[in-house]
């Protein structure tokens, strides 16, 4: 009598996990970042001792350390584009997205930042300060302050990178030009640690 009890009670809580859900909605659309610049496949580098470069993920305010693409009003109002979401949060996808740039525009080793202990060398860090979707300019923004820290300690660089890229529409163009913006300061970044 238990056996069939604790059957039936298993099949009852398999039926119902189908109507029960434990989570917000999932989003209409997830979006990533794609480097415009990318190493080519089966190239082969070297570097010597304090010659690699490592990008480690910036730092970011709240607003922007979630996977939600924010709306930047005029009045200090942010909001968030509805149905959409970034695959992670903007911090790890522009570090990989500077990564990769770097690498490919430099020529230089970019050591991935939980390898970094191998040889940090060169190592850039800093604050993505805005990500989003200015509303008023009805522009995608991307304000990061980098920190340049050189092989062998000669000193702190700083500087802050800015871009924006047009967005038509916020709902389905914040992805595109959000991805454009990151991409023009990723090739400034590279520039300037290159």
């Amino acid at each position: 009598m238990k056996i069939t009890r604790l059957f039936i009670g298993s099949v009852a809580a398999l039926a119902l996990s189908g109507c029960i859900s434990f989570g917000p909605k999932p989003p209409k659309t997830l979006l990533t970042l794609v480097p415009a610049s990318t190493v080519t496949a089966n190239s082969a580098r070297q570097a010597g001792p304090g010659q690699t470069v490592t990008i480690l993920y910036p730092t970011a305010p709240a607003a922007i350390s979630v996977p939600r693409v924010p709306v930047y009003d005029g009045n200090g109002t942010i909001t968030y584009v509805k149905g959409v979401a970034w695959n992670d949060t903007p911090s790890h996808l522009f570090q990989n997205l500077l990564s990769e740039v770097v690498a490919a525009k430099t020529g230089k080793v970019v050591v991935d930042v939980r390898q970094y202990t191998i040889d940090p060398g060169t190592r850039v860090s800093g604050q993505l300060v805005k990500f989003g979707i200015d509303a008023q300019a009805m522009q995608a923004v991307v304000i990061y302050d980098a920190i340049l820290i050189r092989a062998g300690g000669s000193g702190i660089e700083t500087r802050r990178f800015e871009a924006r890229a047009p967005v038509g529409s916020v709902e389905t163009g914040a992805g595109t030009a959000l991805n454009e913006a990151a991409n023009s300061v990723a090739l400034q970044v590279a520039g300037w640690v290159g």
